[in-house]
């Protein structure tokens, strides 16, 4: 059950990461006009609008794979068993308190003489 939760945990991580890439590769929706005036849109490797659909299709992939990988991940959290008890339980108890050391004791105020 580790070896899952680790799997996923990894696809998740990997799915923010490509989508983080992804959204930044894509043009603005303003950047249409721009491309009208020879951006060089049109000798992409996909073509003029085929970088748009295979960016945004793949975008969409990777959106739902990191939502599936979430949801995932809430299920095994909540499925994981509750600690017993209180963390302090887990402490040793202390040892058995040293001594207390001698107070030392003030002198008598009467056998000094006050100078006047």
């Amino acid at each position: 059950m580790e070896i899952l939760h680790s799997l996923i945990l990894v696809v998740h991580i990997l799915a923010g990461i490509g989508i983080v890439g992804l959204v930044l590769l894509q043009h603005g929706k303003g950047a249409d006009m721009g491309a009208a005036f020879g951006s060089g849109a049109s000798g992409s490797l996909f073509g003029a609008t085929g970088s748009a659909n295979f960016l945004s299709r793949f975008t969409a992939i990777l959106a739902a794979v990191f939502f599936a990988t979430s949801l995932g991940l809430a299920y095994f959290a909540s499925s994981r068993p509750a600690a017993k008890g209180s963390v302090m339980d887990s402490v040793p108890a202390p040892s058995a308190p040293a001594a207390p050391a001698p107070v030392p004791t003030a002198p008598d105020s009467k056998s000094k003489e006050i100078p006047k």
